[in-house]
Order: C-alpha cells, then sequence, then structure tokens
C-alpha cells in the first residue's frame, strides 16, 4: 500500500503506453485499460514489470458505463486504491462536417468524452475518502482552436476542458486534482496517417512531439504539481503560442 497506484486508460500503446512507462520508472504500480489490441497491452505490462511495476492489463470497453464499473471495480480490488487517473483512451473519425455520420460523432464523442465521465465517476469517489488523488484528462490543442475535419475531436477534446475545469472546482477541497494536457502533434499511431508533412515547419521548435513529451507532463502533474487544479498544459512545441 505504500507504492502509488495509476489507472491509465488506452495505456497500451502511443501516448498512453508513454505514461505508463514514465510513471513505473517513478516508482508506480501501474493499471492500464484497453479493448482491443491484448498482444499490445501484454506486450507493455512486460515492459513495465521490468521497471519493477506491479502492472496488470484490464480488458473493457470505456464507452460502456457497465463495463468501467466492473472493470475499476477489478483495479480497486487489486491494488486497494487509485492515486492517479489519466482518461487518456481517445480515436479519430475526421471527416468535412457536411459529410460526418452520426455513427462517427458519437463514437467519438462516447469515446474521448463520455469515457471521462464513466471512468472518473467511481475513481473521483474513492479519491474523495482518500482525500488525496490527481485526475489528468487528455484533450488537445485541437479542443483549444479548433480544427478543420474535426467537429467531433474538436468537440470532444474542448470538451473534457470544460469537464476538467468544472470537477476541478468541485472536488479541490479534498485534496483532488483535476488538470488536463492538451498535446499537440504528437508522433503516434493515431496520427500517422495524417498529413503531416512540412508542419515542423510551423512549430516553433521546429519538431514533432514524442510520446515521451507528453508522458512528462503527466508525471509533473501526478508528482510535483501540489498547488496546480483546473488548469490546462499545452504540450505543443509552441505551436499555438
Amino acid at each position: 500500500m505504500d507504492k502509488k497506484i495509476a489507472l491509465i486508460t488506452g495505456g497500451s500503446r502511443g501516448i498512453g503506453k508513454a505514461c505508463a512507462l514514465e510513471l513505473a520508472s517513478a516508482g508506480y504500480d501501474v493499471a492500464i485499460n484497453y479493448v482491443g489490441n491484448e498482444e499490445a497491452a501484454n506486450a507493455t505490462v512486460v515492459e513495465l514489470k521490468a521497471l519493477g511495476s506491479d502492472a496488470q492489463a484490464y480488458k473493457f470497453d470505456v464507452t460502456s458505463k457497465e463495463a468501467v464499473e466492473a472493470g475499476v471495480a477489478e483495479v480497486i480490488a487489486k491494488y486497494g486504491k487509485i492515486d492517479v487517473l489519466v482518461n487518456n483512451a481517445g480515436i479519430t473519425r475526421d471527416g468535412l462536417f457536411m459529410r460526418m455520420s452520426s455513427e462517427n460523432w458519437e463514437a467519438v464523442i462516447n469515446t474521448n468524452l463520455n469515457s471521462a465521465f464513466y471512468v472518473s465517476s467511481p475513481v473521483v469517489r474513492l479519491m474523495i475518502k482518500q482525500r488525496s488523488g490527481s485526475i489528468i484528462n487528455m484533450s488537445s490543442i485541437v479542443g483549444v482552436f479548433g480544427n478543420a475535419g474535426q467537429a467531433n475531436y474538436a468537440a470532444a477534446k474542448a470538451g473534457l476542458i470544460g469537464f476538467t475545469k468544472a470537477l476541478a472546482k468541485e472536488v479541490a477541497s479534498r485534496n483532488v486534482r483535476v488538470n488536463a494536457i492538451a498535446p499537440g502533434f504528437i508522433e503516434t499511431d493515431m496520427t500517422k496517417d495524417l498529413p503531416l508533412d512540412g508542419m515542423a515547419e510551423h512549430i516553433p521548435m521546429k519538431r514533432l512531439g514524442q510520446p515521451a513529451d507528453i508522458a512528462k507532463a503527466v508525471k509533473f502533474l501526478a508528482e510535483d504539481a501540489t498547488y496546480v487544479t483546473g488548469q490546462v498544459i499545452q504540450v505543443d512545441g509552441g505551436l499555438v503560442i
């Protein structure tokens, strides 16, 4: 019970995996959630265990309230507490708004926004009882300034920012902090099909971001930012200065 416990949704690859590795390196036992790629999840657990983390993968659909409640209950049954929650699960279904189907709208809203509500609900109750905890929501710079062809994604990520600020105000007196990270263009499986050629020239730091860049911000909010809540940290190389 002396070790801190982190739960990361969408933690089997990309930004979620980087966050898991960063927190494991900081001494956390890490529970990662996944829904599809069991092989990737198991491989990530092996890497986490190699860092000394009592890690475990949990398969549940973050768009299902019932599945989330059961999955989070399993995590709590194993570890007894949750010190850090990273709401990272996300998908894209890009397309111009005039051609966007209701299915693609709902899929992104459910996975990227509603899931944060479903997962945070049981976790924040536990954190209030603990009188400690840090919730970190993975937003996006697209949620800050919008992006053509991503109305669904922008709406979900902007919603996460509002959710972050409102929840932070509600639970701050219980020593539970809620913050968001707004990544810029990060090189992951999710962005590999985007037309990013030449994008680095528009970024003041002249490079795309790496998952590790986001993971370091997550560790800061989890470990060191003890007087920071309700904030949105843009990790974008200066793109939206």
